[in-house]
């Protein structure tokens, strides 16, 4: 007779929520505590969203940037010389951290002190930076980004707004082509902006230079609009009516040659064109690489959302109890949270959170490093470009789909404006198309990917990109890919044949890591071969793109999820042991086994996954959510975020 054998279920868990919140804060804690101390304050700009008129909102919004202005948090990037702490990652911690209160509040933050300030500090000189810097920490000028066109959208190069030196005067001539050309969605321009980082193409002795900016004034102090200027109120908006968007033509506005924001290119008095960046490509790419901070601190104003937005549901499940189930007491129903389903829809979420937190972490890390100057090669900055792209992208994604869980997850209660979900899906929206829209921002990734970093891809167009792919052999590309050493790995990760119904391995990184790797890979390859089939057939190197271009978003997404991965395990290795790492290592199962999962018929598709371990990994799933369960709470409430900012007076508190 077969020896009995009995399983005992794992101990709970004890979190320790005040050291596991250290962990989230990272190297930048005190700046974040700071931050969520001075929130509070503020909470009831929250409910003035709901109450207040459009016009008197905005002002409402105009007083808390200026008054958190006064407290010197939105100069800690800056320079020290003009008031700043001169620390980037400090600077992104705050932002984030920010982001769990209104968020009108952060975009007008975000417009002022990082798109409008950051192309000064970034794409200036002395010059400027001695001209305006101190003024705009300190709130005393209002400024605006004016980059974006009604008529093309993602595609800068080709912006209509026109810069003609005039070598008579020493001017450059600010002219909008056409009515499509007019600069759209601008933050600060309906009202409050005095000057605007202009965008425009540098025209000089009759020869285009490509895009440039120029420092143009918009209004006088009194806040009259200044003659040829002509500026339109976009109106009322989906969310964030708190931030003034606007459009602006300009027709002939003179400004001096000394407004040219020099860093990269200059103009010198007599009309000459000077550039160290020989490459128009290149120097466009390099102008519009210094601005990748605005990307990383979107990506990270997207993750404190669905933070915000997790906590609300998990403590409201933690509470509401609905029907009884034989499993407590007569009488008493259950309460949401103890419900498979509900932990299913709720927990891989939460892993996932936690999972684009620590991506994040990593890459507002090499943010800092780039822009600090600790570390200053090419290929450094490159990828820092292309994986702010790529994050930002999965981030946003996150908060849409966080949100809208989160509030069904409330059922009626989260239709209620007071429980926040109404504001956080209507203020998180844009967040999937400014600062570039998703899909652009991850054919930009793709793009890096097909050309490995080997060729000068700032140069390349789509169709140079696909003319550069298309002349590799694809015999080389998969070398690259390193496709048959990741197989290996997923082999040397999977059970023995033997073993093969069981759930062995499902729990270990390296088969989650050779998994995501070997997905990645592949998919590069897959790409590759497409764009030489196409272009060997004689078909339009354009055409060609735009078939494929669904497996390069993929390829993408693909290769973002893999350094998420990546970056989740690299944190928990630096862990004591402990019941905290043991929370975290139970979230970063979770997530990567719900990542395969979703993407199962394609590993299945391509051999890599059997239905037996499909189902096994399903299993397991339930399994990890249920362990999750007792700790739920804890992990929520690990995210710290402020009680005043939740509003919601029947979600704080609650039942564990």
């Amino acid at each position: 007779m077969a020896e009995e054998t009995t399983t005992t279920a794992p101990p709970t868990l004890t979190v320790d929520v005040a050291a596991l919140t250290s962990v989230l804060d990272g190297k930048y804690a005190d700046m974040r505590a700071t931050v969520r101390e001075l929130l509070p304050a503020y909470a009831s700009v929250l409910e003035d969203a709901e109450t207040m008129t459009s016009d008197e909102f905005r002002e409402r919004v105009r007083e808390v940037v200026l008054e958190i202005a006064a407290t010197g948090a939105p100069g800690v990037g800056f320079p020290e010389e003009y008031g700043g702490g001169g620390d980037i990652g400090a600077s992104i911690a705050a932002f984030e951290t920010l982001a769990y209160g209104d968020l009108s509040v952060l975009v007008k933050f975000g417009v002022q002190f990082g798109l409008f300030g950051g192309a000064i500090l970034q794409l200036g000189t002395k010059r400027h930076h001695d001209a305006y810097l101190a003024d705009i920490i300190s709130g005393k000028l209002f400024g605006c980004f004016a980059m974006t066109e009604t008529g093309h959208g993602s595609n800068v190069q080709a912006l209509g707004t026109i810069a003609t030196y005039d070598p008579a005067t020493s001017e450059f001539v600010i002219t909008t082509s056409t009515h499509d050309a007019g600069k759209d969605y601008i933050g600060n321009a309906a009202k409050h902006a005095e000057v605007a980082a202009v965008f425009a193409q540098l025209e000089v002795a009759g020869e285009g230079q490509g895009v440039h900016a120029f420092v143009v004034p918009l209004r006088d102090k009194s806040g009259k609009v200044l003659p040829g200027i002509r500026i339109e109120d976009d109106g009322h908006k989906m969310g964030l009516n708190g931030v003034d968007n606007g459009r602006i033509w300009f027709d002939g506005v003179r400004v001096p040659r000394e407004a040219l924001l020099n860093q990269f290119a200059d103009v010198t008095e007599d009309g000459t064109y000077v550039s160290e960046i020989e490459s128009s490509g290149r120097r466009f790419f390099t102008m519009l690489g210094t601005l990748v901070q605005g990307r990383v601190s979107v990506g990270g104003a997207a993750v404190s959302a669905a933070k915000v937005a997790l906590t609300i549901a998990v403590r409201y499940g933690l509470q509401r109890r609905q029907f009884e189930t034989g499993t407590e007491d007569p009488g008493t129903e259950q309460l949401l949270l103890d419900y498979g389903l509900h932990q299913r829809r709720l927990f891989p979420r939460l892993a996932r959170t936690y999972a684009l937190h620590f991506a994040q972490e990593v890459l507002a890390s090499r943010l800092h490093d780039v822009f600090s100057g600790i570390t200053t090669d090419e290929e450094s900055r490159r990828l820092l470009e292309s994986r702010a792209a790529g994050t930002k992208a999965l981030a946003t994604w996150l908060a849409t789909d966080v949100i809208q869980e989160s509030r069904e997850a409330c059922g009626g209660a989260g239709y209620l404006s007071v429980n926040r979900f109404a504001a956080l899906k209507a203020d998180t929206d844009v967040f999937m198309t400014f600062e570039g829209d998703n899909h652009v921002l991850l054919q930009l990734v793709g793009k890096g990917l097909l050309t490995d970093y080997a060729s000068d891809f700032s140069d390349l167009d789509q169709l140079g990109m696909v003319k550069f792919v298309a002349s590799v052999a694809v015999e080389t590309v998969l070398e690259r890919t390193r496709v048959h050493k990741l197989l290996q790995q997923i082999r040397d990760a999977l059970p023995d044949r033997d073993d093969a119904d069981t759930d062995s391995g499902l729990l270990d990184p390296s088969y989650h890591l050779a998994m995501f790797r070997f997905r990645e890979e592949h998919r590069i390859g897959g790409v590759a071969r497409r764009l030489k089939r196409g272009v060997d057939s004689g078909m339009n190197p354009g055409e060609v793109f735009s078939r494929v271009q669904d497996h390069v978003i993929s390829t993408a997404r693909a290769h973002v999820e893999r350094l998420v991965l990546e970056a989740f395990v690299e944190k928990i290795e630096t862990l004591e042991e402990g019941d905290n790492k043991l929370a975290l290592n139970l979230l970063c199962d979770l997530y990567a086994l719900s990542s395969i999962e979703a993407d199962a018929a394609w590993f299945m598709e391509h051999g890599r996954l059997t239905t037996q371990r499909s189902k096994q990994i399903t299993r397991e799933i339930g399994d990890l959510c249920r362990r999750v369960r007792p700790i739920a709470g804890d992990l929520v409430d690990s995210f710290a975020v402020p009680a005043e900012l939740l509003r919601a007076p029947a979600l704080i508190g609650g039942e564990r």
